[in-house]
C-alpha cells in the first residue's frame, strides 16, 4: 500500500499570522510540492489571492483549493471530505497538504474527519499547528481585531456553535501539536519567554512551543512531524463541546516583505561523530539529549558498529524514530547529525553530548 500523504492543519484565530506562516512555507518548501486547502468566506475572502503568489513550480493555482461556505469544522461532510477526495484522486498527487483552517474552527472535528472511510487510507495528520498572536494573547485579547472577529460569526450562515474565544483558544491549544507564537517581535524579552512557558504548561506533554516573526519557520521544524494526530484524539480532546464560530484569515496582518525575513531566531547545525556501538541505546540517549537542550528537530544518519547498513534517525522533540535504510557502500562510515532549534542552541554542550560513548 503506497504510504499515506502527510498533511499539517494550521488553526489559529483571524491576525495571528496563519497565511504569512504558510506562505513563507511556500517559498522555503525546498522542493515539497505542497497543496493548500483554505478555508475562506464572505467579504475577507483573500488568503487565496494572496497565497496564488507563492509562484514556482512546488505550489500552483491549482494546487491552491478554497473551501468558502463556512467554517471547516462545520461543514466537514459536505465540504472537506470531498475535496480531499479530489486532491488525493490526482495523477500529480503532492508530498504535503496544509490546511488552513477559518480563523474560528476548532481543530478537533478536522482532525476527526480523518478517519472518515473515504480518505482514511491515503492521508494522515502529520500535526496540528496552532498559531497565537503573541500581542494579543499577552494583553488577554486572544485576536488582535475582536470587532473584525465578530463580523465573521455573523458572515457563516453554517455556524453551528458559538463559542466565546477564551473557550475556543482553549480547543487550539488542547488540539495543537506545535504552538507557534508569532509577532514576538512585538513583544519584550521576557514577555515572550513568559507566555511560551505558560502556553507549554497549558498544554500536554510533548507539544512544542516556538517563537516567531512574520511567520519565519524552518519547513524542516513546521512539516514532517510525523503525529497521526487522527489516531490521539483522546489526548486532544475539546475542552468544550459546543461548534465553532468565524474569524477568517490573517491576510491583513503584516503582508509586507514577509518574504525578506530568514530564520534568525532558530539555530541548524551538523554534528558528526564515530560509530555507536549500541543502536538502540544511542536513540535513547539522543532523546535524553533533546530534553536537556530543548531541540527542535534532529535528523540524520548513524553508524552502527557491526552493522553494514546505516542507521536513519528522525527526532520530532523526544520523540524519537529510527530505521536501517541502506548499505552505507562506498561512502564513509561516520555518523552525521543535524540539529535545529530555537537561537541560543548550546553547540558545544550538544556537541559533546551527542558524542559521549553509546
Amino acid at each position: 500500500m503506497p504510504a499515506k500523504i502527510p498533511a499539517t492543519v494550521v488553526t489559529g484565530f483571524l491576525g495571528a499570522g496563519k497565511t504569512t506562516l504558510i506562505r513563507h512555507m511556500l517559498e522555503h518548501s525546498n522542493g515539497r510540492r505542497i497543496a493548500l486547502i483554505i478555508n475562506e468566506f464572505g467579504d475577507l475572502g483573500v488568503d487565496g489571492d494572496i497565497l496564488k503568489g507563492c509562484g514556482d513550480e512546488t505550489c500552483t493555482e491549482d494546487d491552491i483549493m478554497e473551501l468558502s461556505n463556512g467554517c471547516i469544522c462545520c461543514t466537514v461532510a459536505e465540504d472537506f471530505v470531498p475535496t480531499m477526495q479530489k486532491l488525493l484522486d490526482r495523477e500529480d498527487k503532492p508530498d504535503h497538504i496544509v490546511i488552513e483552517t477559518s480563523g474560528l474552527a476548532l481543530p478537533q472535528p478536522l482532525v476527526r474527519a480523518f478517519n472518515w472511510p473515504e480518505i482514511s487510507t491515503r492521508v494522515t495528520v502529520d500535526g496540528v499547528v496552532t498559531v497565537v498572536d503573541g500581542k494579543a494573547v499577552t494583553e488577554g485579547r486572544f485576536a488582535h481585531d475582536i470587532a473584525a472577529v465578530d463580523a465573521q460569526r455573523k458572515q457563516d450562515e453554517n455556524l453551528d456553535h458559538e463559542t466565546p474565544l477564551s473557550e475556543l483558544f482553549e480547543d487550539q491549544v488542547a488540539c495543537a501539536d506545535m504552538i507557534v507564537v508569532n509577532k514576538s517581535d512585538l513583544l519584550a524579552g521576557d514577555e515572550a519567554d513568559t507566555l511560551v512557558t505558560q502556553l507549554r504548561n497549558e498544554s500536554r506533554d510533548g507539544v512544542q512551543v516556538v517563537k516567531s516573526s512574520m511567520g519565519a519557520l524552518p519547513v524542516d521544524v513546521l512539516l514532517g512531524q510525523g503525529v497521526g494526530a487522527e489516531h490521539d484524539l483522546d489526548a486532544r480532546h475539546e475542552v468544550h463541546h459546543h461548534h465553532h464560530d468565524h474569524d477568517d484569515e490573517d491576510h491583513h496582518e503584516d503582508d509586507h516583505d514577509h518574504h525578506h525575513h530568514d530564520h534568525d531566531e532558530f539555530d541548524s547545525f551538523v554534528i558528526n561523530r564515530a560509530e555507536v556501538d549500541d543502536a538502540n541505546a544511542f536513540a535513547n540517549h539522543v532523546a535524553d539529549v533533546i530534553r536537556a537542550h530543548d531541540i527542535l528537530r534532529l535528523k540524520g544518519f548513524v553508524a552502527v558498529k557491526g552493522k553494514p547498513m546505516r542507521l536513519t534517525i528522525q527526532a520530532v522533540g523526544p520523540r524519537v524514530d529510527t530505521y536501517f535504510d541502506q548499505p552505507f557502500g562506498t561512502q564513509p562510515r561516520e555518523t552525521r547529525l543535524v540539529v535545529i532549534g530555537q537561537a541560543g542552541l548550546d553547540r558545544v554542550a550538544i556537541e559533546t553530548a551527542l558524542n559521549a560513548a553509546c
